[in-house]
């Protein structure tokens, strides 16, 4: 049986917010060294940004202030609404959900990390282990619940229909021989319930939070091969269409795709996260042929 110490889950904050200042009468930044909001997810995410933004402020005289929301659905509209400038704590596959659901616009600038997700368990040390009629918790929003369902495939222990793409639905399972009883909750929740279900699968920002590392205490990984994950998978940076381009922007993610970040990576999530960039990257053709293919 997985052994591990659990936290109790971090302190995390919702804020409200109000408009952003340092901007023009058409509410764009000014100058490089005004102040900018970046909307972030969960403590791991907040410790490595705080990094970033105290290595900005020596470097380039940028102020970086990091916000902290406990949901996945603040800080887009955060970024929409403009009271952020970036977020950074999603993946291309979440992005192009939200984007596709909404009128907003939102443009992904530079990649991050890439977080495995994990099948964790009280009682199994294999999810091959996992018995008839067994409960299985799994994020609710779309992309992740369907990465999460990806992982039961590719474990055998369901199928789902191919023409769901990235992001199937529980009623896209076309065989379920175990007859597993699938329940979906928010994500920040499912680590959480871990005494509720004989395997929960989680996003592993909140397993870290929650003291859970997927690699030490999962009993399946869906990175083991990365090359098998994709970049609808990678996080990343994103901000207003309007601001692609601007200076401080590309100073933001110059200094986050560092190999001082990669170490902080490292460090806070325990090793179970993996920098997401390359000298090869180009994230606007990836994005594109994501929204192009769903």
């Amino acid at each position: 049986m997985k052994k591990w110490v659990k936290f109790g889950g971090a302190v995390l904050f919702s804020l409200v917010l109000g408009a952003c200042s340092n901007q023009n009468s058409e509410g764009e930044n000014t100058a490089d060294d005004a102040t900018h909001k970046v909307g972030v997810v969960g403590d791991v995410e907040r410790e490595v940004w705080e990094d970033v933004a105290d290595r900005l402020k020596d470097k380039e005289g940028i102020d970086l202030e990091v916000v902290v929301f406990d949901d996945y659905v603040q800080p887009n509209n955060g970024l929409s609404d403009g009271s952020l400038d970036l977020n950074a704590f999603q993946h291309l596959a979440f992005l192009n959900d939200y984007v596709s659901g909404s009128d907003k616009e939102i443009t992904p600038v530079g990649y991050t990390y890439v977080s495995p997700m994990a099948a964790y368990a009280n009682d199994l040390d294999d999810i091959n282990e996992i018995k008839e009629n067994a409960k299985v918790i799994i994020p609710n929003d779309a992309t992740n619940s369907g990465r999460a369902l990806l992982l039961l495939e590719s474990a055998g222990l369901i199928e789902v229909n191919d023409d769901a793409g990235i992001t199937p639905s529980v009623d896209d399972i076309e065989k379920n021989d175990k007859n597993l009883d699938i329940e979906e909750v928010d994500a920040a929740q499912v680590p959480r319930s871990l005494d509720d279900a004989d395997v929960v699968i989680a996003n592993t920002n909140y397993a870290v939070d929650f003291g859970l590392n997927p690699h030490d205490d999962g009993i399946y990984v869906d990175t083991d091969d990365l090359s098998q994950v994709g970049a609808q998978y990678k996080c990343v940076i994103a901000v207003q269409p309007e601001d692609k381009d601007a200076d401080w922007v590309k100073k933001v993610v110059a200094e986050y795709q560092s190999p001082e970040t990669e170490e902080k990576i490292k460090e806070v999530t325990d090793g179970a996260d993996d920098k997401a960039w390359s000298d090869n990257d180009n994230i606007a053709e990836d994005f594109a042929k994501i929204q192009e293919n769903n």
